[in-house]
């Protein structure tokens, strides 16, 4: 059985189930192309439907699952943890403080300036203006990136911003690049996990529609992992920031409605 709607919503279960599998195919797809985008594609849709916290409660399974699959695929793990290891640290912080706070945000208003921010640095994006981080700032910019990113997690159950330009300016190659986005977004979504499970918002109820979604969303992810194996790098790039754009825009709106 699916947990309760939004109040007020007469929409029965078997839609709901059909509404979860379309919006994680389409999540899962994005995901494949451009390495992310699963979190802000599934709970912007969800929402319409579910409450935050169910939205975010089914979202745990198949963002965790895909998330291991994309960072796990390829070589060099222990290396890029190895240079990543500040930014994941505090991811696990900035989620665990941004938790406590969680009860109180107004997440509407948190992801319309999450959106236009991200939209922002996507339009930077697409005229080839770039950032870089310098190797000796790796540590102390990538454990700040990491707090402020898990606090904005906590707040509004997407892990983009401002983690993913972090990354983007490491200036890692394509593969290499979609895999720390990967990793990012494990250690992002297991500390989520937690603090939805000490809220008490996960429970058996959502496992039917979580299965579901992890299954439609590896369908998806596999099928957009054809479409980014077979463009070029800069047909790639491209296909990134037109994803943060659209991205953002899709959060901005959500916020505003």
């Amino acid at each position: 059985m699916v947990a309760p709607l939004k109040k007020g919503c007469r929409v029965d279960h078997t839609y709901v189930l059909f509404a979860v599998a379309a919006i994680f195919l389409l999540a899962g797809f994005v995901k494949g192309v451009i390495g992310m985008g699963l979190p802000t594609v599934a709970i912007g849709l969800l929402s319409l439907t579910l409450t935050p916290a169910q939205a975010a409660a089914i979202l745990v399974l198949p963002s965790l699952i895909t998330n291991i699959w994309q960072f796990a695929a390829g070589g060099g793990l222990i290396a890029l943890v190895t240079r990543l290891w500040p930014l994941l640290a505090g991811i696990g912080v900035g989620t665990f403080l941004g938790a406590l706070l969680l009860p109180h945000s107004g997440s509407g208003q948190a992801s319309m300036w999450l959106g236009i921010a991200l939209a922002a640095y996507a339009c930077l994006g697409l005229v080839k203006i770039e950032f870089t981080v310098p190797p000796r700032a790796e540590t102390w910019l990538g454990l700040a990136v990491g707090i402020v990113n898990g606090a904005i997690t906590a707040a509004t159950g997407i892990f983009v911003l401002p983690g993913v330009p972090y990354v983007q300016a490491l200036g890692l190659e394509r593969d290499r690049l979609v895999q720390a986005f990967g990793l990012s977004f494990t250690v992002s979504t297991v500390t989520l996990a937690l603090a939805l499970q000490h809220a008490g918002e996960i429970n058996t109820a959502l496992l039917a529609p979580a299965l579901l979604a992890l299954a439609v969303s590896l369908v998806g992810m596999w099928l957009g992992q054809l479409v980014r194996d077979r463009i070029k790098p800069a047909t790639f790039r491209l296909c990134f920031f037109i994803g943060l754009l659209a991205l953002g825009l899709h959060l901005t709106l959500r916020g505003l409605l």
